[in-house]
């Protein structure tokens, strides 16, 4: 479950981190900024709720169908959370250096037009974001890897979200190693590889259904090497999108994937990335 335990402290970090943005501001810009702060943890409470009924829906959702239609919607939901990991990876690229200035100019004019709203909306939105965003990959995780008894992955996620607490001290202390920088340099890395083992598995679920051709399975044998049916094979499987016995069209889908990845992470090194120092 050690992808479970990575997805939810990558993603806990980022929400501690906006609202430890939002909280630092509020608590030293004096009494008129303190008064923001109820309203930043109510967001932070509507935010977790929001992300909550969504792991919620997904679940009756899922129940409700059947047959035919609940693969596709199991095929459908783990693409996505592929997409979703990239999304977010290139997200950060380009906000990423802009992100503390950009919340602060926010609260600027939220104080001095005495709208704390504009807090509650801003920090909602941002947990939601994340929140949602780690419903839907623990949720294709979990697609990814059925047969897992749900005790070790919400071992996982309180593991997860006790390391982020952890991390983010860490990274308050603006230490040269462990930095803000490093970490998002790191973790996106990470990211991009669990993405392409999501996105592999969503293919061949297609191709197990016949939807989609593949051309030639398998195209070799590497468990000698590597099997990806043993506890270490399958957690290096999924992180990466390692297959002992790749079907043709795996191969092709893996290497697009990291073609249009490449190319958008060329494009987006013209943008200066880093998190900014406190």
């Amino acid at each position: 479950m050690g992808q479970v335990l990575f997805i939810v402290w990558r993603e806990s970090v980022e929400a501690l981190l906006v609202v430890g943005i939002l909280h630092a501001w509020l608590k030293n810009g004096g009494e008129a900024a303190r008064r923001g702060l109820p309203y930043l943890w109510s967001g932070v409470g509507v935010g977790v709720l929001a992300a909550i009924g969504l792991g919620a829906a997904l679940l009756g959702f899922s129940e409700l169908l059947a047959g035919d239609a609940q693969d596709y919607f199991q095929i459908v939901m783990v693409i996505l959370a592929a997409i979703l990991i990239v999304q977010m990876v290139f997200w950060m690229r380009k906000h990423g250096r802009t992100l503390k200035r950009e919340m602060e100019t926010s609260l600027s004019a939220n104080l001095q037009s005495a709208n704390w709203w504009g807090v509650f909306a801003l920090a909602a939105l941002a947990i939601a974001r994340e929140g949602s965003e780690t419903v839907i990959f623990l949720y294709g995780l979990g697609l990814a890897q059925q047969g897992e008894t749900a005790g070790p992955m919400v071992l996982a996620a309180l593991l997860g979200f006790a390391l982020a607490f952890l991390t983010f001290y860490l990274l308050q202390l603006g230490g040269k190693i462990f930095s803000w920088r490093r970490f998002f340099q790191v973790t996106e890395i990470i990211l991009l590889f669990l993405a392409a083992g999501l996105l592999l598995t969503g293919i061949e679920r297609l191709m197990s259904l016949d939807i989609i051709p593949t051309l030639v399975d398998p195209i070799w044998d590497s468990s000698r090497l590597l099997d990806d049916t043993t506890s270490f094979g399958n957690l290096v499987s999924t992180l990466t999108g390692y297959r002992a016995h790749p079907a043709l069209m795996s191969l092709l889908v893996y290497v697009a994937y990291w073609v249009g990845v490449l190319l958008f992470l060329k494009r987006a090194r013209t943008v200066p990335q880093a998190i900014p120092a406190k």
